[in-house]
């Protein structure tokens, strides 16, 4: 898919879908999702945390998890709005976790980065090294000029990823998401919740690969096909 602005009379050509890749690091490897997938992320979408900050259906069902890898994640990528990857340990090639992008800007070469961590994979720094080797490919390949990230204020969790990013933070919207919170009789209730919205640009993330491999022994995206 193309699209075609006109500048000063110019017509220009700039794609409008991302690659069908994965990308490794020396932990991970991101890439799409499969069938085989199915029963760990019905099992990390179920969980509370998951629940709690996310959107999607609850209970998460097989039909549910059968819709997302066969139709809703590879449509984000061929409709032009981002790419849906999961996120696999290298090493047992066990679901750790997703990374996405989504309301992709192709005038302005923007984009948003959204994650999920399942319980297992808590803990080991997995959502950082993740999203920072997604965000060296789309900035380095792709040639992108920001990545946004939106947290809701009370996920902490959420937003130690993007400070150990090197995200700005650059606002609050007010009031502006639907979060879920549990109540006493293990059920769910809708609650309003604000957003902190974090800027990454190029320039920021120099340097952070390095900090992170001191911190946590992992750094930098290795490959991508």
């Amino acid at each position: 898919m193309l699209c075609l602005y006109t500048v000063f009379g110019m017509e220009l050509r700039m794609t409008s879908t991302f690659p069908d890749i994965s990308i490794s690091t020396d932990r991970l490897v991101l890439r799409p999702f499969d069938m085989a997938d199915i029963p760990a992320y019905i099992e990390m979408m179920n969980d509370e945390l998951v629940v709690a900050w996310t959107e999607a259906p609850y209970p998460y069902t097989q039909v549910d998890a059968e819709r997302w890898v066969r139709r809703i994640a590879p449509s984000q990528r061929t409709k032009g709005d981002g790419i849906v990857l999961a996120v696999t340990e290298f090493l047992t090639q066990r679901l750790v976790g997703s990374v996405r992008l989504r309301n992709t800007d192709w005038r302005t070469r923007a984009t948003e980065a959204a994650y999920i961590t399942a319980p297992w994979a808590r803990g080991e720094g997995y959502a950082t090294e993740s999203v920072l080797a997604l965000a060296q490919w789309v900035f380095r390949d792709q040639a992108f000029e920001r990545i946004e990230l939106r947290t809701a204020a009370d996920n902490t969790a959420s937003q130690q990823v993007a400070q150990k990013l090197g995200c700005i933070s650059e606002g609050v919207l007010r009031n502006a998401r639907i979060a879920r919170s549990q109540t006493e009789d293990g059920g769910w209730t809708d609650i309003r919740t604000d957003l902190i919205v974090w800027g990454l640009l190029p320039e920021d993330l120099e340097g952070v690969a390095e900090e992170l491999a001191d911190a946590g022994g992992y750094g930098t995206y290795n490959d991508w096909n």
